[in-house]
């Protein structure tokens, strides 16, 4: 049995670690409660942190001694540079809690990149991370909207920065692009995309703890994710009554499968597909064919099957990237947005136009 810790930080890590408790925990008493009664092989811990206790209140699958409160007003305003301050100033009490809940054979650290608390406090967390412990510490990290703001995507462009230079074993791609596809209103669209990264991650945790017909397993796993440059996404397809195996395949590795944007058979370097679902829909032929046409373009491909009796065929794919032009596209947005900040924060502090308008009362008084 693997031991797993997973850490939410910040709103958006917070609310995909609600949805990961309330799929893997989450059990409904004829009290109307939910118990934590884990119905996944391994053993997982975990924690959510934040800065907002609004946003830990929020949470309903995720236990009261599993949510961090670190007290700062009421976040961190989308600063980073605050947040950093924040975090060294609670890191020793933030560290116990991890500590005291044992050891782990691998650990994912949930945020957004655009945010304040999760964005800051995520790199300096997984540094801590791997200067004290040896269990590889890999980071799932939500990109932000191109239209949601200079502020969101400059903290975007650091935090993933800052992340690659903390020494995490890998980041892990989701795009709140995405968000665009789905439709229907604001919230039932962040709830979507939550759900589908909650999802992903559940099933690639019950995989790597179950018998496989053909084994993939966590060691498996590191060796693909430390292929490329150290960028990964996943893909997911859960097929339909009478489809075809390699349909199922082939549309998790599609655009509409994955959780960020990329043309698999042109950037991806390593992969991991893992089928599941009953003996008679798993066609040996079909699923070594859409393997070798993958592995033909990426390289190694690590193949798992699961073997579950009366399930319609799903298909998890983990890919690592060796280029990303989707990222490059976020970075050449990113560069205006950060001059875009600056020109602006100069011209407020050598203008002042506002001190002008107000010194030409000076030495003057109201009367009445």
């Amino acid at each position: 049995m693997l031991n797993i810790l997973i850490v939410g930080n910040g709103q958006c890590g917070n609310r995909i670690l609600d949805a990961i408790n309330r799929e893997a925990f989450g059990k409904k008493s004829r009290f109307g409660k939910y118990l934590s009664q884990q119905k996944y092989k391994s053993n997982v811990e975990t924690i959510a942190i934040n800065t907002a206790v609004n946003d830990l209140k929020e949470m309903k699958f995720t236990k009261a001694k599993d949510r961090i409160h670190i007290p700062h007003l009421h976040g961190v305003g989308a600063n980073r540079n605050v947040g950093k301050h924040v975090f060294e100033d609670n890191k020793t009490h933030i560290m116990r809690q991890i500590e005291e809940r044992g050891n782990f054979d691998v650990c994912f650290v949930i945020t957004s990149a655009s945010g304040g608390t999760g964005s800051s406090f995520t790199p300096m967390l997984v540094k801590e991370l791997k200067e004290k412990h040896d269990f590889p510490v890999y980071s799932v990290v939500v990109l932000p909207f191109r239209e949601e703001g200079t502020l969101y995507l400059q903290n975007a462009a650091f935090c993933l920065r800052d992340i690659r230079e903390s020494g995490a074993d890998g980041i892990i791609l989701a795009d709140n692009q995405y968000l665009k596809q789905m439709g229907g209103n604001v919230e039932s669209a962040y709830n979507g995309i939550n759900d589908m990264i909650a999802k992903r991650i559940l099933f690639l945790l019950d995989a790597l703890d179950s018998e496989m017909m053909m084994v993939t397993d966590l060691g498996d796993f590191k060796t693909v994710m430390s292929g490329g440059a150290g960028l990964a996404t996943i893909g997911f397809y859960e097929a339909k009554e009478d489809m075809p195996v390699r349909t199922a395949i082939q549309k998790a590795l599609s655009p509409s499968g994955l959780l960020f944007s990329t043309d698999v058979y042109d950037e991806a370097s390593r992969a991991m597909v893992i089928i599941r679902g009953d003996r008679e829909r798993l066609s040996i032929d079909e699923i070594s064919t859409e393997v070798e046409k993958l592995s033909s373009a990426v390289g190694h491909v690590f193949k798992g099957i699961i073997v579950r009796d009366g399930e319609l065929p799903q298909v998890l794919a983990v890919l690592t990237l060796e280029s990303a032009s989707e990222l490059e596209n976020l970075y050449a947005i990113a560069v205006d947005a950060i001059k875009y900040e600056r020109d602006k924060k100069e011209r407020v502090s050598n203008v002042k136009e506002v001190d002008r308008a107000f010194s030409q009362i000076d030495g003057m008084d109201p009367s009445y």
